[in-house]
């Protein structure tokens, strides 16, 4: 039996929780996450780096057509917050939160014991010019996918009380593998 592909895009700033949401969602549908956080750090490394923005967008619309657009709308200050407090582990992109998702050991890895780092862009100085920028290039993508009717958009401060309704979301759209409490 052939399985339905759904094709999703989840859009939110900085520290919105994107990671985590994809994370859910491929667990519990079964589904491959690609991250274009991931991707973008590798053409940063290569020197082909490729912007988020509505000209990729379109380009996205040349290769294949969306079924659906998630975009996490979380308060500034939260984001801050979230951003100020992000370790990093560069190797595998893991990420951990010093207040709600600390490693073991602080500056420390918990898979590999190498040490964490706090990325020059999540210190508290950036974050701030790093949401502003956020903010102008999404809106002409939030705008676009709204006008084609398949933006879906999830207000919140935390992924756990968002998390419920994204699964519903995808549940009417792809049959879950698992529960949504299996996370």
């Amino acid at each position: 039996m052939a399985s339905k592909l759904l094709r999703a895009v989840i859009l939110g700033p900085p520290g919105s929780g994107k990671g985590t949401v994809c994370q859910r969602i491929a667990q519990n549908f079964g589904l491959q996450h690609l991250s274009s956080g991931h991707f973008l750090r590798e053409n940063i490394k290569a020197n082909t780096g490729f912007p988020r923005t509505l000209v990729q967008a379109e380009a996205l619309d040349r290769i294949c057509d969306l079924d659906l657009v998630i975009t996490l709308n979380i308060p500034f200050e939260t984001l801050k917050d979230r951003l100020s407090r992000r370790w990093i582990h560069p190797p595998s992109g893991r990420v951990y939160n010093l207040d709600f998702n600390p490693p073991h050991v602080h500056g420390i890895d918990d898979v590999t014991g190498e040490p964490l780092v706090q990325q020059e862009d999540d210190k508290p100085e950036a974050v701030a010019a790093r949401l502003r920028q956020y903010k102008d290039v999404a809106k002409p993508v939030i705008e676009l996918y709204k006008s084609r009717g398949v933006l879906h958009q999830f207000s919140g401060t935390e992924t756990n009380k968002i998390w419920p309704y994204v699964y519903t979301l995808f549940s009417n759209k792809i049959t879950p593998v698992q529960s949504k409490e299996a996370y």
